[in-house]
């Protein structure tokens, strides 16, 4: 196999659902146990003023990014930020809703493009805009551009990159991701090429689509989708290769996979799909010229996005426990990890997916809001009940001005099971995944605020459905209301 398809082909997907599920479910008693009630408490300590480079001890959180955000609004909630809660970010900037750098940051320049500080946390949920001013207005100290580089959990102490010793009580370790990478020696950091995971690789990636005539996008999955759908808007020729049979295999069924490809297709996009990639290839100039594939062909570029999934961001923290199977750091239903005092939340924690009985680590802005949220509250609280998250993913594109048609689908539950599919993509089409009789999962494309409001109901109960009469629905609203008459079967139970 060649490197660039090893490299895809053993990527970490986050909460891969049905198709190569990054789950696990624990064999012993490890990860159920309860770690003794002290870990919740705020760890005490006693140190020279001018020993540490932080003020504000008592709380620190490693990262800066959603998850950041949303636990500083609740550690504020509680009256607990003032004087005692420190940032430590790897970032140039606070924090800020990451989906936007693969949505609205991308369109082109004339398209009204979002910028920050339009975007920053907690605006994407309808809270308050948390600019720089807002952290300081709430005497939370921020590090910038800084990232931690060591930790000592016998002495309660973190390094960073520029060498300053911070101090904490409790930490919480919301370090997200990182890019999945191709390997320098086929061309992976060549000029032209480009990940995207911050501002800064946003802004690189738009510096190239302004000079650039022919795009090739590497992956079918979200980042590949998006960034397809910002290339449309420049109006640039755009390809996507992936070496899977369809789009977005781990969560769209064959058929649904199908009618987004026409779609993009309609836009001008072309597929090469089941593709390998050999190596990417410069140009006289140094620069990605082309992108070469297993069959020996090549693919013309001038820049080149890869979007091959994401890595946990977990260095240097694989002291407090890592899980091998899914990835990332292992945390309890509070976000507990096995060293007393220290939580991990976000893209980076393995946690217990409590209503389906397994582990997982779920790359997703609404769990890293949700997650950061539950941790704070049960470290600040007495707040003891587990973490029960309902798996939901989203993607919006085609939103810029001027789009005929805007997309935006959202799916809520386990895509397991049996299919049924609604509608005829003009532009509503609805699928349910069925599994022993009961609505275990459903997707919903261009739905009203209503029925998008319905789903997470539906896949939180999962009732009892007749597939029979669902399959017979010619219309999308009316699967939906058979779909919600056997939800209030099992309300009025």
């Amino acid at each position: 196999m060649y490197p660039a398809r090893k490299a895809m082909a053993s990527l970490s997907n986050s909460l891969q659902l049905k198709h190569g599920l990054t789950s696990w479910c624990p064999g012993s008693s490890s990860l159920t146990r309860r770690l003794p009630s002290s870990s919740i408490r705020f760890r005490s300590f006693v140190v020279a003023a001018s020993s540490f480079s932080n003020d504000n001890r008592e709380f620190v959180i490693v990262g800066g990014g959603n998850a950041a955000g949303y636990a500083a609004r609740t550690f504020v909630e509680h009256g607990m930020a003032d004087g005692k809660l420190c940032i430590v970010s790897k970032e140039a900037y606070a924090p800020y809703e990451r989906p936007a750098l693969t949505k609205g940051y991308l369109f082109p320049l004339d398209k009204k493009p979002a910028r920050l500080p339009g975007f920053h946390t907690c605006v994407g949920s309808g809270g308050e805009r948390q600019t720089p001013e807002w952290y300081k207005e709430k005497g939370i100290e921020m590090i910038y551009e800084d990232p931690v580089t060591a930790i000592d959990t016998e002495k309660q102490t973190l390094t960073t990159n520029s060498g300053k010793l911070l101090k904490y009580g409790s930490l919480i370790i919301a370090t997200g991701c990182t890019a999945s990478r191709f390997p320098d020696k086929i061309g992976g950091n060549l000029p032209g090429v480009h990940y995207i995971r911050d501002v800064a690789d946003a802004n690189s990636l738009i510096s190239s689509l302004e000079k650039a005539q022919k795009v090739v996008i590497v992956g079918g999955g979200y980042i590949g989708m998006e960034v397809a759908a910002a290339a449309v808007a420049w109006k640039l020729d755009t390809s996507i290769i992936f070496p899977e049979n369809q789009l977005l295999q781990r969560l769209f069924t064959p058929s649904l996979a199908q009618r987004y490809e026409e779609l993009y297709k309609e836009y001008g996009v072309k597929f090469l799909k089941g593709a390998s990639i050999k190596n990417l290839e410069a140009g006289p100039d140094g620069r990605v010229a082309a992108v070469k594939l297993g069959d020996g062909s090549t693919v013309e570029a001038d820049m080149v996005v890869i979007g091959i999934g994401a890595k946990p961001a977990v260095s240097p923290f694989e002291v407090v426990g890592l899980n091998n199977t899914v990835g990332g750091i292992q945390v309890d239903g509070l976000f507990r990890t096995s060293v007393p005092g220290i939580f991990a939340v976000g893209d980076v924690a393995a946690f217990p997916l409590k209503m389906y009985d397994r582990v997982a680590r779920v790359e997703h802005v609404d769990h890293a809001r949700r997650s950061a949220q539950h941790c704070v509250k049960s470290l600040l609280s007495a707040q003891t009940h587990t973490y029960d998250y309902l798996p939901y993913f989203y993607s919006r594109v085609f939103e810029y001005e001027g789009s005929p048609r805007k997309v935006w689908w959202q799916f809520f539950g386990d895509n397991v099971g049996e299919t049924v599919e609604i509608g005829n993509f003009d532009p509503k089409i609805a699928t349910f995944w069925i599994d022993s009789g009961k609505l275990k999962g459903v997707l919903l494309e261009s739905g009203n605020a209503e029925e998008f409001k319905l789903l997470p109901e539906l896949a939180r109960n999962q009732p009892s459905i007749d597939k029979a009469k669902l399959e017979k629905a010619s219309l999308v609203e009316e699967a939906l209301e058979i779909a919600k008459a056997s939800l209030q079967v099992v309300q009025k139970a």
